[in-house]
């Protein structure tokens, strides 16, 4: 009875080195696809960190030419305004 036992624990112990070998497997791809999502993590961190940059200097030059526009928009009031006055002086200097 001695050699049937011997068998059934050479199975059982085969068993378990394959289930072993398919656990180690198992692991080492988990890792690689690990290792994988964090590269792709840090990827789109580093997208993520260029568009705010990008944004920041759009909002920065956005400013800027909101400013410079209602500086040209007072320039322009102001030529208009001169240029009105001195029509009317030679309106003035016309009508004598």
């Amino acid at each position: 009875m001695t050699a049937p036992s011997q068998h059934e624990d050479v199975d059982s112990l085969a068993s378990l080195e394959e289930r072993i070998r398919r656990t180690v497997e198992l692991v080492a791809t988990l890792r690689k696809e690990n290792e994988a999502a964090m590269e792709q993590v840090q990827a789109a961190l580093a997208e993520r960190d260029a568009a705010r940059k990008e944004t920041a200097e759009a909002d920065s030059r956005l400013q800027k030419l909101s400013q410079e526009l209602d500086e040209l928009r007072s320039e322009r009031k102001q030529v208009r305004t001169r240029i009105e006055k001195l029509l009317g002086q030679m309106d003035l200097l016309s009508g004598v």
